[in-house]
């Protein structure tokens, strides 16, 4: 089985000089815990729910929040993005994306083309659910 079978084909995608604001109205309404992060359409990082909790001030939305705790939602994704992420091509196998969990510390694989534009993600429970099935 390749990965084309089993990834999400739904990304989400956000640009490298976007405020994380919008990082974190898209986290909110969405499912997704990953954002892919390009520029012309090309994949330059990773953005994670946790990487955006991470940047952000534990005071936001609280009675003790101040101008700086909300600043910090205008940090730029680039900023707080994981770079040069480990990718896989969609005709990639689910031994590949094993290997890949199994020796580096990443929660997400971005699936990309050979001009490394987007066109899937695989996580960890897309895997499950493939040997599930």
């Amino acid at each position: 089985m390749i990965l084309g079978d089993i990834m999400t084909p739904a990304v989400v995608t956000i640009g490298m000089d976007d405020p994380l604001r919008v990082a974190s109205d898209i986290f909110k309404r969405t499912r997704f815990h990953h954002l892919l992060v390009v520029e012309s359409n090309t994949l330059y990082g990773v953005l994670s729910d946790r990487d955006l909790l991470k940047a952000m001030s534990p005071n936001i939305g609280t009675a003790a929040e101040t101008a700086r705790d909300i600043a910090t939602l205008n940090k730029r994704v680039h900023q707080v993005m994981s770079r040069k992420p480990i990718t896989l091509e969609p005709n990639a196998t689910i031994a590949d994306a094993v290997a890949i969990f199994q020796t580096h510390a990443v929660s997400c694989i971005p699936i990309v083309d050979e001009e490394r534009h987007p066109v899937g993600i695989l996580s960890w429970r897309d895997l499950l659910g493939a040997m599930a099935a």
